[in-house]
């Protein structure tokens, strides 16, 4: 038998489980725990003597264990290195061809905030006159909060997607609540609003605030994939990750910049990461089109990998499109004694609480709107075709064909959502954008001679 050192490792366990340690190894070695001598003193285990047992060697073999899944995870950095002149050039290039938007001339995060909703799913032009109109009669967060539910979708009318307006009234009531009716500077808080996903949150705080807070919208995500030549579908969510790992880096390699100026007489810009973010939209929006992009007018064309091989106009690779479903509606204006029929939508239901003519589905039948309006209101009368209308929501594309009936008696209405309504009185209520049209047309014939 050899000596062996004290072991001076203190025990984590307490001294029972040392002696049940002691009395396991010494049953493996064929020892009682006498023979070894084992002193136990509090946490502190001992061993003073093991008898010397030959050992047969063994050929060394080594095993190659796998890395770990983040650590084989090629990283956005590794891939897609950033040229250094590329965030000062695009921050050069905002300075002088930032458009002239209403929204860019405030820093207030409640007007940003607005437009960001408002731009959702609709274009530049669109959105304009409806901000500034909000502006004029919501001009801060306790307004909106207070504005009764009719009189915000009649400022809406025409935008669609009205369940954005009252994701805004519901973030408005729970700032006036939460907040004392100011907007919070911190991104999560932003992030807990009603209906701001991390897009919106990241626009309202690098916008108002100049925070590191990366964005990614379509226009983004255009340019980011000619630049860095992304051929992979953004909607996975391993690309997406990558592009939003691209966006923060980009910001917040405007927010390490030393010196950054931005003059305009008209914009005011918070920093460089607002103005970092907004260049990338912009430059989505004007010149890194999804048809026919500008090559030769980008700022950044000299680092654009796809213009490189030649794939600007092939990406992104958003997949085919999913297939459009078609519906049709006979739509019917019935009138009588200058009122007309119309009704509310319910709640629960695609664009609840606006108002619309008397309408049945009839996608895929053959019946006339004779036969529909005797279906509809339990009514036989004369229909004269008005006009077809046609639009678009999400998937679906949707055909109106209008008629006008003229009643000399009076209907009583077939059920208590059906109201007797003027014409100034209609032009009171929040419409749906398709039955809008269809009450502009209905004007129009009444107004001409």
């Amino acid at each position: 038998m050899r000596d062996l050192k004290p072991c001076s490792r203190r025990c984590a366990s307490s001294a029972a489980a040392c002696s049940s340690v002691s009395l396991q190894v010494c049953i493996v070695s064929g020892f009682t725990p006498g023979t070894f001598g084992f002193g136990v003193s509090g946490f502190e285990c001992k061993l003073r003597a093991v008898p010397r047992q030959p050992v047969r060697s063994k050929p060394k073999v080594q095993i190659s264990r796998p890395r770990p899944a983040a650590a084989r995870r090629t990283t956005p950095h590794s891939s897609f290195p950033i040229p250094h002149s590329l965030v000062p050039a695009l921050l050069n290039w905002f300075a002088t061809a930032a458009r002239d938007l209403p929204w860019r001339r405030t820093l207030d995060p409640y007007a940003i905030w607005a437009s960001e909703i408002m731009l959702q799913q609709t274009q530049v032009k669109t959105v304009i006159p409806y901000w500034e109109r909000w502006m004029r009669e919501l001009p801060d967060v306790a307004a909106l909060a207070a504005a009764p539910e009719q009189r915000l979708l009649k400022l809406w009318e025409g935008l669609g997607y009205y369940t954005r307006v009252r994701n805004l009234q519901k973030a408005a009531r729970h700032l006036v609540t939460e907040h004392a009716g100011r907007f919070p500077r911190a991104f999560d808080d932003v992030l807990a609003l009603s209906g701001v996903g991390r897009y919106t949150a990241g626009a309202i705080a690098s916008i108002a605030f100049n925070a590191p807070a990366p964005i990614l919208d379509g226009n983004v995500i255009r340019v980011l994939t000619r630049l860095f030549a992304i051929t992979e579908n953004p909607r996975d969510k391993a690309t997406n990750t990558r592009l939003w790992e691209l966006a923060a880096r980009l910001v917040e390699a405007a927010a390490a910049r030393q010196r950054f100026a931005f003059r305009s007489p008209d914009l005011v810009v918070s920093g460089p990461c607002s103005a970092l973010n907004q260049s990338l939209m912009e430059l989505g929006a004007t010149v890194c089109t999804p048809q026919s992009p500008q090559c030769s007018g980008c700022p950044v064309s000299s680092h654009c990998l796809a213009r490189r091989t030649g794939q600007e106009s092939q990406l992104p690779n958003l997949g085919p499109r999913a297939t459009a479903t078609r519906r049709e509606f006979h739509t019917f204006v019935v009138e009588h004694d200058g009122k007309f029929l119309v009704t509310q939508r319910p709640a629960g239901v695609v664009n609840a609480g606006l108002w619309e003519f008397p309408n049945l589905e009839v996608t895929g039948q053959c019946g006339t709107p004779a036969t529909s309006l005797k279906q509809l209101l339990h009514l036989s009368a004369h229909c004269e075709p008005l006009c077809e209308v046609k639009h678009s929501i999400t998937r679906y594309r949707i055909t109106q064909r209008a008629c006008r009936v003229v009643l000399k008696a009076k209907l009583s209405p077939p059920a208590e959502a059906y109201h007797w309504l003027t014409l100034t009185e209609l032009h009171r209520l929040p419409f749906t954008s398709a039955h809008k049209r269809i009450l502009a047309r209905v004007a129009g014939t009444l107004l001409s001679p």
